[in-house]
């Protein structure tokens, strides 16, 4: 028998809000974390707007000694799995720690440290090179970082899938509770990759919008005007507790975890299987997983990119797995309002699907102007909508042809 596994905290750093109650706001009132970026010269790129945070500052949680010692992505995940453990109200001087894991997902890791190291190399030489440099940049010093705050000795590792990292990574951390290995796992991702070999290299491949006077309304998903993602940064971290566990201390239950599924297109290294076949088959596994029918699912919060291959894709991959049902559901992309923040976006949005749980509201996809007639389900264009929401889905899908669904379900004892 499976342990039953329940959200018991939240914590968000994003480009519209670093606060869950503020952000959820913001999102319902449909407005954009999309601006013209501060954190880097633009002047001679093409692509001129993301969702930087460019207000970063995380003094209250991190003091400038050590933020000087960790890559950005480590303070966002930090700063977030702080808010995260504060909002569940856990102490960890009460638990057993060695039954207490850490699992994050990034796509990407230390890129800010990886562009200042080599530009010190090149420009002053191997012994200029900070100590520091591998630390900094590895995938798991966010993971690593973040136990070593927290005092947690049980399972720690990061999960390397492109854009499909956190939801991989919350996958394997609800696995982890099911199965007895641990009590309370902290999990979701965290990215910062906008830097400027970031976004040239995006911006290179043709797959960032180019919408530079309009940048609030640049993301613009299952939109015909659609021409691209648009880059953003940040961290979504959880608190998945064991529901035992979490009843005992009487912690506020946001949802119940009960379903994940994965897969692989096995096909090309960017681009979406155009029917959207290993999307249908992650999202069919994430439902067989939690024994439900498609007709159980009342909210799917989507990719959703804003890619003209991505978002036609997404839409016939949930076609073929919930039929009929499909136009009874509502959809919404919020990397509308957000951006694509690549391995931190499944876990900034499975924070935002508890939140929908939570309140029994869709969010918006916001700029849905023009809906793409290859993109025809209900994608809750522009405004909210209040719904009786019992069962979401969330999904993300990667580069390497990675695809992962995350099921959660309106708690009920």
């Amino acid at each position: 028998m499976k342990r039953r596994v329940v959200v018991t905290g939240l914590g968000v750093v994003t480009s519209l809000s670093q606060d869950v109650e503020d952000l959820w706001r913001r999102l319902l009132a449909g407005e954009s974390g999309i601006h013209h970026l501060e954190c880097v010269e633009t002047d001679l790129f093409k692509v001129k707007i993301g969702g930087d945070v460019h207000d970063w500052d995380p003094s209250a949680v991190i003091d400038h000694r050590e933020a000087k010692r960790i890559d950005r992505f480590t303070q966002f995940a930090i700063v977030a799995g702080t808010k995260a453990v504060e909002d569940s109200g856990l102490d960890f001087g009460n638990e057993d720690v060695h039954r207490c894991g850490v699992v994050l997902g990034s796509g990407i890791g230390g890129l800010n440290e990886i562009e200042t190291q080599v530009g010190r190399l090149l420009n002053k030489g191997p012994d200029r090179v900070s100590p520091m440099t591998i630390p900094k940049l590895m995938l798991n010093a966010a993971g690593g970082n973040l136990a070593i705050r927290l005092g947690l000795r049980g399972p720690n590792f990061a999960v390397a899938t492109a854009c499909a990292s956190a939801n991989n990574a919350m996958g394997d951390a609800l696995q982890m509770i099911q199965n007895g290995i641990s009590e309370i796992v902290v999990t979701g991702g965290s990215e910062a990759a906008m830097t400027g070999m970031g976004i040239s290299a995006f911006q290179n491949m043709k797959a960032l919008s180019r919408r530079n006077d309009e940048p609030a309304r640049a993301s613009r998903p299952f939109d015909v005007d659609r021409d691209g993602f648009v880059l953003s940064e940040g961290a979504g971290i959880l608190i998945f507790e064991e529901l035992e566990h979490a009843l005992a201390r009487n912690a506020k239950i946001y949802c119940e975890v009960i379903g994940y599924g994965a897969s692989c297109d096995a096909g090309h290294i960017t681009q979406p299987d155009p029917a959207g076949m290993g999307a249908s088959k992650a999202m069919q596994n994430a439902l067989d997983d939690a024994n439900l029918a498609p007709e159980d699912v009342q909210y799917l919060n989507a990719h959703g990119t804003s890619t003209p291959l991505g978002d036609k894709a997404e839409t016939q991959a949930v076609k073929g797995v919930f039929g009929e049902h499909a136009y009874n559901l509502n959809i919404s992309s919020t990397k509308s309002s957000l951006g694509h923040s690549l391995g931190a976006s499944g876990g900034i949005e499975l924070v935002i699907t508890a939140k929908a749980i939570e309140n029994q509201e869709i969010p918006p996809t916001i700029n849905l102007e023009n809906q793409d007639p290859d993109c025809d389900l209900n994608y809750t264009p522009n405004t909210p909508q209040k719904r009786d929401l019992n069962i979401a889905m969330s999904n993300s899908f990667g580069f390497g042809g990675h695809n992962a669904s995350i099921v959660v379900k309106r708690f009920s004892p």
